[in-house]
């Protein structure tokens, strides 16, 4: 939901882009979708309403999903802090609506600690609600790692240690994460001992003692193979902090493939390789705990407390200072640039989506929803697919019924249906790629160039600019010629080594269906009689 440490965006060029682009309806937006009387509320608490009277807003800092992150300053006082701004046209359905309420109740919730973002005010607004944060100012916690040069285990220890203690945290309040990756973890200012601080709860939850879900959110790779089983609980934050530490001591994720169904086989089958460059460096005692914490068995994995306590944490302090080699240096800023870039161009996509992909949803729902109760059934739903042209098998349309029925009633709401479009007409396609790869290819030459792709990303890049789109380049660039064709830049789209932030829509859409599948054909059910 936004970076609250990037370079600054020119606020200026941000406001006259914005001006010059024609404002349509999203069919998707609660506005659309509402009578308009009384306008959407979301906070139920909020310190009021004009966040102007209190803040000034500044340059942008980060740009996500639902909102932009801008710097803002404290009128009284002049300190600065992070004011995530969110739209509320981008909040489309009841889910998110909810997404956005949880997650300010949390970070109301969650007691002060030194390594968890602070929530100081918040405001809501006819347009947007807007979060007012501490401000992180020391970057993401690879590119730190990547401008240090040296990077050893023992470094690693101490990050593990923090992760491990925010997730203590939050399961001491009855708060799972659903969410870690390093992308959510931020140092507090740019000092060499900076706090390390967790930063984004947009798809926390509370959850009692016992307490199962069943919804599947998350990123893919840091996924722990339950929730793909639909039945997890809080184990399900150690795993994925194990996946960070695995990736803090190699530079590549454990459980990796070239496509979605083959990382979350690799994900079920649960196999760690500690054969390649550099495992053999690492100690004993760090590849233990790796393994404990990806146990496939969450009632083997060791919870927040018991990794805590592992000897390898305990004595932190005497792990190895030898440098992991350039090789995992390398391999971090790799995961570093190429998110820099994706993430770059799937908000394109994104925007093109908001105006263009959703035409007719609506119609197409009201049309199906024979009595007019807003909700679908499974014949309604079956017998509408086949009228609008989609001749699927009942079982693939039962498989896409399951998979966006978020609340389990049997029926699809407004919201739910919108998952199930957009899963049908298959974003992410070759046209809207070929959009994103036009917004880089500026002169229209057919390619992207390093010059086009350096002021494409100059919002996005920190100080050592050339060091990244070189970086870039030499990536993608598969046939050495200097430059991104679109079939260079739609396999780095489409490829297993895909990084991006996965949003709830990207979840629920991608992984359910995903899932459903994979339960289909039995990998499912043999991982969980095996164990």
């Amino acid at each position: 939901m936004g970076n609250c440490c990037a370079a600054p965006a020119d606020p200026e060029k941000k406001r006259a882009k914005k001006k010059t682009k024609e404002k349509r309806p999203n069919p998707f937006s609660i506005e659309y979708n509402r009578a308009p009387a009384p306008g959407l509320v979301v906070l139920k608490n909020p310190t009021g309403r004009d966040i102007g009277s209190r803040y000034q807003l500044s340059n942008e800092l980060g740009r996500g999903e639902f909102g932009v992150t801008y710097l803002c300053t404290e009128l009284a006082t002049g300190k600065q802090f992070a004011c995530k701004s969110i739209s509320k046209k981008k909040l489309r359905t009841p889910v998110d609506i909810e997404d956005v309420r949880r997650e300010v109740e949390i970070m109301k919730h969650l007691p002060g600690h030194p390594n968890i973002v602070s929530l100081k005010d918040t405001f809501e607004d006819h347009a947007a609600v807007h979060l007012v944060m501490e401000l992180c100012e020391g970057g993401e916690l690879f590119d730190r790692i990547v401008a240090r040069g040296h990077y050893t285990e023992r470094a690693a220890a101490g990050i593990t240690r923090t992760i491990i203690e925010v997730i203590q945290e939050c399961h001491k309040n009855g708060v799972m994460h659903r969410d870690l990756k390093p992308e959510n973890f931020l140092f507090g200012n740019k000092k060499e001992n900076a706090p390390l601080k967790a930063i984004d709860f947009g798809l926390s939850v509370f959850f009692g003692p016992g307490e199962r879900f069943m919804e599947i959110v998350g990123s893919p790779y840091y996924m722990a193979p339950e929730v793909l089983k639909r039945n997890y609980g809080p184990e399900i934050d150690v795993w994925s902090a194990g996946v960070i530490l695995y990736i803090l001591l190699c530079g590549v994720p454990p459980f990796w493939a070239e496509t979605e169904q083959g990382v979350a086989q690799a994900i079920l089958r649960s196999v760690i390789d500690f054969k390649r460059d550099p495992w053999p460096k690492v100690s004993d005692s760090a590849k233990d705990l790796v393994r404990h914490m990806l146990d496939p068995d969450p009632r083997k994995r060791l919870t927040a407390q018991q990794v805590l306590d592992h000897p390898w944490l305990q004595n932190a302090h005497k792990a190895p200072n030898v440098n992991l080699g350039e090789t995992v240096r390398a391999r971090l800023q790799q995961f570093s640039v190429m998110n820099k870039l994706k993430k770059k161009a799937l908000r394109v996509v994104a925007e093109y989506l908001s105006v263009e992909e959703v035409a007719g949803i609506k119609e197409m729902f009201e049309k199906m929803d024979i009595n007019q109760k807003g909700q679908i059934t499974f014949e309604e739903l079956k017998s509408g697919l086949h009228k609008n042209g989609y001749q699927i098998p009942d079982a693939d349309a039962q498989i896409l019924m399951e998979a966006a029925d978020l609340d389990g009633n049997g029926t699809l709401d407004y919201g739910e249906f919108v998952a199930v479009t957009i899963h049908l007409k298959k974003i992410g396609n070759d046209e809207h790629l070929r959009k994103a790869f036009s917004y880089f290819d500026r002169n229209k030459s057919g390619y992207i160039e390093i010059e086009e792709l350096s002021d494409s990303l100059a919002d996005d890049l920190g100080p050592n600019r050339e060091e990244v789109i070189n970086a870039i380049i030499q990536d993608v660039d598969t046939d050495k010629d200097g430059k991104i064709s679109y079939e260079e830049f739609a396999a780095m789209m489409k490829a297993g080594t895909d990084w991006r932030k996965a949003s709830r829509q990207y979840s629920r859409e991608r992984f359910n269906s995903l899932s459903s599948k994979l339960m289909k054909d039995g990998s499912l059910q043999l991982q969980s009689q095996g164990r």
